[in-house]
């Protein structure tokens, strides 16, 4: 079943997660762009209607390649903003309101739209009152910069403060079979009625790997263990939209 984000937009609940097309440590150009250009430009053959990026990806290589699928019809692109990225593997928040409007903005010009569909705080910047850092994204989606305002690795509490600022649209957040730390989060979220955006759904690829500890049930039901993992996560919650990704391989699903 399809789940509407914000009341208005409409996606399918298998979503692509767009991190993996860049280089290592989520760094700079991936090893093999033609590859990653042809998994993006495969999306709508797949029937993806929701494909989750960041201008902390490369940076700016993820929103490059997701480019290619202007002017997206029929697919929804939430893109995030936040972070600082010296290096690989390396993610310092940035919540200053000055720096995420001019995150907004890149990703405005690097995607080629006028406003973003979904805008994600990609996680808050504790070193910034968290008021500042939801006013200054409240602001900028009365300006008519953002249609809809998620967030990202964030708390139940963190959520709730926002709230007093703005509308939650999406929540993302790491969760599978395996970790359900952030359990309590999709607790809320079900409540609030805010799709919760599952990353990393199949533990980096571990879930999908022939000896996955999915692979004795999966096999009696004639699937792979990639196909249980996701199957397990759209059926945990109706609220959950889980974005796959491209592996070294492939892409994981």
């Amino acid at each position: 079943m399809p789940i509407a984000i914000g009341g208005d937009l409409v996606v399918e609940r298998l979503g692509f997660g767009a991190m993996r097309l860049v280089g290592a440590g989520a760094f700079g150009p991936p090893p093999d762009l033609a590859a990653a250009q042809a998994t993006v430009k495969l999306l709508p053959e797949l029937g993806v209607s929701y494909v989750d990026t960041s201008n902390a990806y490369g940076p700016l290589i993820s929103e490059m390649l997701v480019r290619s699928l202007h002017p997206y019809a029929g697919i929804v692109v939430a893109t995030k903003g936040g972070l600082l990225r010296p290096a690989p593997f390396q993610w310092h928040p940035d919540g200053r309101p000055e720096m995420l409007r001019a995150a907004v903005l890149g990703s405005l010009k690097t995607l080629g739209v006028e406003r973003l569909d979904v805008w994600q705080l990609h996680v808050v910047d504790p070193k910034v009152p968290a008021g500042e850092q939801y006013g200054a994204i409240a602001a900028m989606q009365r300006e008519g910069l953002i249609r809809h305002v998620g967030l990202s690795n964030v708390s139940v509490e963190q959520i709730d403060e926002a709230r007093r600022h703005l509308t939650v649209a999406t929540v993302t957040h790491l969760y599978h079979v395996i970790d359900r730390r952030n359990e309590p989060v999709l607790e809320h979220c079900e409540r609030l009625g805010i799709p919760f955006v599952a990353y990393a759904p199949l533990a980096v690829a571990a879930l999908a790997e022939p000896d996955s500890i999915l692979a004795r049930t999966a096999g009696k039901l004639g699937i792979t263990p990639g196909q249980a993992a996701l199957a397990w996560l759209l059926r945990r919650s109706p609220a959950i939209i889980a974005i796959w990704v491209k592996s070294r391989t492939g892409l994981v699903a």
